[in-house]
């Protein structure tokens, strides 16, 4: 039988909800650490603020890494 268009529509949206998956994770890691950074240096906001841009860089980043080594 031929591709079905369903099935080629979930396979695409799955490895879109991967990445998300993977930019919330790096999120939530990055909120963690922040928040623990933020309290040792007496400035919390900032803390968090820089764990969730580092965790989301790290997030982004995890997929293509990921790519990368299953050529």
């Amino acid at each position: 039988m031929g591709h079905n268009k369903i099935t080629d529509e979930h396979t695409e949206d799955n490895s879109k909800n991967e990445t998300d998956d993977n930019i919330g994770a790096g999120i939530g890691v990055g909120i963690a650490l922040g928040a623990a950074f933020g309290l040792m240096f007496d400035n919390l906001a900032l803390g968090m603020g820089i764990g969730i841009a580092i965790g989301a860089a790290i997030g982004t980043a995890l997929p293509a890494t990921k790519k990368s080594k299953k050529k």
